[in-house]
């Protein structure tokens, strides 16, 4: 067994690891490994590494001097997974959205038969929500009257130079809130359609380059009547 160095200078570490691969027998297939510091330094080369350079990166050598095996450090092997795990993660991933994209696009070529039929059902589903949207937009408009009327007495009485009734206040913070409520139940809605605007518009695109076919070009205005 080769006895363990001490930690030596870079000269004679390598003086040393070159007398002991020269004393290794050429027919036995001796091996001396060399490890380093936390800094990446050579300190010391020998049969085995020792416990205290175990965490470290090391490499081992043929009787020849040619490195066989290297050892990577706790630390880089932990980043080294680490990055393994990230990039599997990534794959994953790129995977599965691969795979619903093919779903989505299956179903889409078995569910529409032509491009009108994407429009027609985007429609229907539009026309839903405008049947919702007629009864708010009522509700909003007598929201907003009332809140006004409640706002033009709390100004009378104030300009008379009184003091506005507790139920006055009341009526005047109801008024305003029940105005914000319906107006936030609008704005869902009209949020709603632009939703369903964009979704069928990808869903037509998407459908158009599955086909390979050409969106049919828009019909053009009529041109304005002659002036007499």
């Amino acid at each position: 067994m080769v006895e363990r160095p001490r930690i030596l200078s870079a000269a004679g570490l390598f003086a040393g690891l070159a007398l002991l691969l020269a004393l290794a027998p050429a027919a036995q297939a001796q091996k001396i490994v060399c490890w380093k510091d936390k800094s990446g330094k050579v300190v010391g080369c020998g049969d085995r590494v020792p416990p205290e350079f175990q965490q470290n990166e090391s490499k081992t050598l043929d009787n020849r001097g040619i490195t066989r095996q290297t050892n990577v450090s706790a630390e880089e092997a932990a980043r080294l997974k680490q990055e393994a795990e990230k990039k599997a993660a990534l794959k994953a991933e790129e995977d599965r959205k691969i795979a619903e994209q093919r779903r989505q696009d299956s179903a889409l070529i078995n569910t529409y038969t032509s491009e009108k039929e994407i429009d027609q059902r985007r429609d229907r589903e539009l026309q839903v929500v405008d049947l919702q949207l007629t009864p708010l937009k009522a509700s909003l408009k007598t929201a907003a009257e009332a809140e006004a009327a409640s706002q033009k007495r709390n100004a009378e009485i104030v300009k008379s130079g009184k003091t506005a009734s507790p139920s006055m206040v009341d009526d005047l913070a109801r008024t305003a809130d029940e105005r914000k409520r319906i107006e936030a139940r609008v704005a869902e809605k009209e949020a709603d359609k632009a939703a369903i605007n964009k979704r069928y518009a990808d869903q037509k695109a998407r459908y158009i380059e599955l086909r390979g076919s050409t969106a049919a070009p828009a019909a053009a205005a009529p041109a304005p009547a002659a002036k007499k």
